[in-house]
């Protein structure tokens, strides 16, 4: 008998002898359909219907049988491997040895789902397995890394700009598509259908890529606001009166304040720099008066994962330090808040750092004039260091919004740092209300351009429908 296989956090064994039955039927019909070669969209279907059967509990099981099971055997290569090893790389045989190594390794999962994408809804269930797989890696000690490349290496090749086509979402969009855009929304959530109807105003675009495979579901989407130079503050735009066609005739930038990806199966997979220069050139076609490009963007995590942990004195990897924070405020500016700090709670702490922890705790900060005039500047220069030059452990952007416009071509200045951006409760436990302007330059729209042109079409746009 098989040997067993326990998680952490999942006593699977508990379910019982019908759980476990399940899933190796279902490995057992995988490993049937893959050595008798037959992946008809029916037995592919089975296999699918199989999956969506199995509980939450079920599925890492699933997945571990999935690696330990189905995977070229070092008998299937072991002799072409020996040709290999044992030939010269100028030998006449050396490139069809290797071709026929690479036919023999092929792991058997990847030309599995490969075949997915020839059915219904095939795209679809593979974009749920891999968001499946990278949660249970989140909350368990599995390592289900080897899954998780097989299904990255075909995105990689299948989400490429010659698959993806860009519809703008109006309100005279299908219903379904619009209530997909308002529930997918996590950078500025909506409540209600109502408030998304707002966001498709004459002056806001909201753009979304579809796959040629899953034409009624966007995988990612951008919403865009024309205005009249670049804007400071997130109310500038959410919840301001829709502009007249004068006002719109005076516009000359083009704000990207949302970029939701709505597939998390495709977490990592660069789709970013093909959608914003998509993005960037359907506007310069439909609205010519937009010159300048930039986002309105979060800083996610400055405050709770950044800030606060190094204010608390915790034994954190960051090159700012607790000094470095007291250092930015003046001396004025410290007696000034340890004043005033003291006088709104009684408190006579005398550690500056505790004080800024206190007052940068209670989101009520924003109320008092005092504490608002002396934290700009500061937060302004802590917040830039923190974009620019905090990297984590491969020397990307420590933020993930930052790697994101960064990686794509934007750039970012102290001047476009703006403090009190989001006032919301959100924006204030998020970043201390600051919010970012990453700027997206001509030069960058023209080096771009000439990256794609090969994959350009339809008067050198790329596939846009109507």
């Amino acid at each position: 008998m098989d040997e067993e296989v326990s998680f952490p956090n999942h006593n699977f064994e508990a379910k019982g002898k019908k759980a476990l039955r399940r899933v190796r039927k279902l490995i057992g019909e995988i490993s049937d359909v893959i050595q008798k070669d037959d992946f008809s969209p029916s037995r592919l279907k089975m296999i699918k219907m199989g999956y969506e059967d199995l509980s939450g509990e079920e599925k890492p099981f699933f997945f571990n049988e999935l690696l330990r099971k189905v995977e070229t055997s070092k008998q299937e290569i072991e002799s072409t491997l020996k040709k290999v090893l044992a030939a010269q790389e100028g030998d006449l045989r050396w490139n069809k040895l290797l071709s026929e190594l690479r036919i023999k390794a092929e792991c058997p999962r990847v030309k599995l789902f490969r075949k997915f994408i020839n059915i219904s809804e095939g795209l679809k269930f593979l974009l749920e397995l891999r968001r499946d797989i990278i949660a249970i890696q989140r909350r368990t000690a599995l390592d289900l890394g080897p899954l998780d490349e097989n299904l990255s290496y075909l995105f990689d090749s299948w989400f490429q700009s010659g698959f993806l086509i860009l519809h703008e979402i109006t309100l005279n969009s299908p219903y379904s598509q619009i209530n997909h855009i308002q529930r997918h929304d996590m950078v500025h959530p909506m409540t209600t259908l109502e408030e998304m109807g707002e966001r498709l105003g004459h002056d806001r675009r909201c753009l979304a890529l579809y796959h040629c495979s899953m034409p009624d579901e966007p995988v990612i989407f951008i919403e865009v606001a024309l205005t009249k130079g670049i804007p400071r503050s997130i109310h500038e735009i959410i919840g301001e009166q829709a502009k007249t066609q004068d006002e719109i005739e005076q516009c000359d930038t083009a704000i990207f304040y949302s970029i939701n990806n709505s597939q998390e199966g495709l977490t990592g997979i660069g789709l970013g720099k093909i959608l914003i220069f998509q993005v960037v050139d359907y506007i310069k076609r439909t609205v010519p008066n937009i010159q300048s490009f930039s986002t309105l963007s979060p800083i996610p995590g400055f405050w709770k994962n950044y800030l606060k942990k190094i204010l608390e004195g915790k034994d954190v990897d960051f090159k700012m330090a607790r000094e470095k924070i007291i250092e930015t405020f003046s001396q004025k500016s410290r007696k000034t808040l340890e004043h005033e700090f003291s006088s709104q709670t009684g408190s006579q702490e005398g550690d500056f750092g505790k004080v800024l922890l206190g007052i940068l705790s209670d989101p009520t900060w924003i109320k008092n004039p005092s504490y608002v005039k002396q934290l700009e500047k500061p937060l302004v220069e802590i917040t830039h260091y923190y974009l620019t030059k905090e990297k984590n452990a491969r020397g990307k952007p420590l933020n993930p919004v930052a790697n994101f416009h960064l990686a794509n071509g934007a750039t970012i200045s102290k001047k476009h740092i703006n403090f009190l951006g989001n006032r919301s409760l959100k924006g204030l436990e998020e970043s201390c209300g600051l919010m970012v302007n990453y700027v997206y330059s001509q030069s960058w729209f023209q080096r771009i351009r000439k990256s794609f042109q090969s994959l350009l079409r339809i008067e050198g746009g790329f596939v846009i429908a109507p």
